[in-house]
């Protein structure tokens, strides 16, 4: 598999969850609730993918920073997955029991503690993932990693002065995956960006 199958992948996974999000919207209930869960699981898999397949730039010297950016991505993998899982098996079977759940165990509420470790694995960490990202690799258009780690950690940092602003990162993190992935398929047409494993 090469970094082009890797931004399709991408572009397939970011196309789905602006779907669910915007079913979310739209209809709020336990099914795309669940759809949410399930397409956020697999972003967060799909993350560790595409910080592996960036091209390293210098290998001796960005071989650390490239292990910390996968040790970042896969916290980010981690965190979600466990706030996810959490939801799928216990938090939406309890409440379709008719269970009253507090809003501190809930997705979608705030202050809640599910809440703050998923805006910690896609703010924090997947914005230092990309940051690092683009210390250790050699494309092009590596400032778009700065700028869409940058945005990921300022809408989590956001969250202390006013939860609105928690609403920067998925600029970060979902938009700007969409345009990492583009950049790489047009760049990959030119010969511009290296498949890093085969």
């Amino acid at each position: 598999m090469n970094i082009k199958i890797i931004a399709k992948i991408g572009l397939l996974i970011c196309f789905f969850y602006f779907m669910v999000v915007t079913l979310l919207i739209l209809f709020s209930n336990n099914v795309t609730i669940l759809l949410m869960d399930i397409i956020t699981l697999v972003s967060g898999v799909y993350m560790i993918l595409l910080v592996i397949s960036f091209p390293i730039d210098n290998v001796n010297k960005n071989k650390i920073i490239k292990l910390l950016a996968i040790i970042f991505v896969s916290s980010c993998m981690i965190l979600t997955n466990i706030v996810h899982w959490i939801n799928i098996l216990i938090i939406l079977p309890m409440i379709n029991n008719g269970i009253n759940i507090p809003d501190y165990l809930q997705i979608g509420k705030w202050p809640s503690i599910l809440m703050a470790m998923d805006y910690l694995g896609w703010g924090l960490f997947m914005g230092l993932a990309y940051i690092l990202s683009g210390i250790f690799t050699n494309i092009k258009f590596k400032w778009l990693l700065y700028l869409f780690g940058s945005l990921c950690i300022i809408g989590f940092f956001g969250i202390i002065v006013n939860i609105n602003l928690w609403y920067i990162a998925p600029f970060g993190y979902g938009i700007g995956t969409a345009i990492i992935c583009i950049k790489i398929l047009i760049k990959n047409k030119n010969n511009d960006v290296r498949p890093y494993f085969t």
